[in-house]
């Protein structure tokens, strides 16, 4: 437990500060301002391809090399990390690039130590595991909606810094970030689902529920920020009202910070194909799908 304590000594506190300002920052500038300029298509596209590029230059590379990478994202309900993991995978192998979006806990999980859920998803050499919400469901969502007792809330707390120390000392690189959303931008965000056929499954009735406690979340955000920024595994915060820009922001900076580099690739040409020898089409009557008009 001493690892846990000792995790505001050794740097954590202050990136906290930083996340606390960044998030009030994205909130006055979008009070004052109303929405911030978008980025154009046009230009997010280009970017977003050149990043495309290099995280498939990672996965060549952490499969050379045999690394091992973890990545979680958390934020409130609307704050894009859908939208952010499809972005970091659309174009990379699903071997590789596992996302793990854990369903609620079964009972017989529920009677396992808290984390024990979680480990089996940890990476194994060569891969990169992604969590939509991750361990730190304890710190928000349940704590928030009663599903945990405030004594394991503190468990938790107190625990996780020494368990991440843990799975780093391992090899694991760690990434963790937070997409902090605006009220406003999270408002408009959730009506589109309710108002978008195709959006409604994105809206559960524990995202109502959850709504409407904003500040219980923001004080189990600070209160998790707190306890569980450190040195050896920081969390890194993206204002993300601007859905694009934090796409592009959180892409760019997983390219900095996974060690990798360029692989060499081999030329590669197409060989001939074989000729037909006689090969002939049969009259099959295939049954096609109909052309829409």
């Amino acid at each position: 437990m001493k690892d846990g304590k000792s995790a505001k000594k050794k740097g954590g506190s202050g990136n906290g500060k930083a996340a606390a300002k960044l998030a009030n920052a994205a909130r006055a500038q979008a009070g004052k301002n109303g929405k911030p300029e978008k980025l154009g298509r046009r230009e997010y596209d280009a970017r977003l391809r050149k990043l495309h590029e290099e995280l498939v230059q990672i996965q060549l590379w952490v499969q050379k090399k045999g690394l091992k990478v973890c990545i979680l994202f958390e934020g409130r309900d609307g704050a894009g990390k859908g939208g952010t993991i499809k972005a970091l995978t659309e174009r990379v192998s699903p071997r590789v690039f596992r996302v793990i979006a854990l369903p609620a806990p079964s009972d017989r999980e529920k009677s396992q130590m808290y984390i024990q859920r979680y480990l089996p998803h940890l990476p194994a050499a060569g891969e990169i595991v992604i969590f939509d919400r991750s361990w730190y469901n304890r710190a928000g969502v349940e704590r928030v909606m009663g599903f945990a007792s405030d004594q394991q809330v503190e468990e938790f707390l107190r625990m996780a810094p020494a368990v991440e120390k843990a799975i780093v000392h391992s090899g694991v690189i760690l990434l963790k970030y937070w997409l902090e959303v605006s009220p406003e931008e999270q408002t408009r965000r959730l009506q589109a689902r309710i108002d978008d056929g195709r959006k409604i499954w994105k809206l559960s009735p524990m995202d109502l529920k959850s709504y409407s406690r904003w500040y219980d979340y923001s004080r189990s955000r600070d209160e998790m920020f707190r306890e569980t920024d450190t040195s050896w595994a920081p969390w890194y915060v993206v204002p993300s009202d601007d859905k694009k820009r934090a796409r592009l922001n959180i892409l760019s900076h997983i390219v900095r910070v996974i060690p990798h580099e360029k692989t060499k690739a081999e030329k590669i040409v197409l060989p001939k194909r074989q000729k037909a020898h006689g090969y002939r089409a049969p009259e099959y009557p295939y049954k096609y799908v109909p052309e829409t008009k």
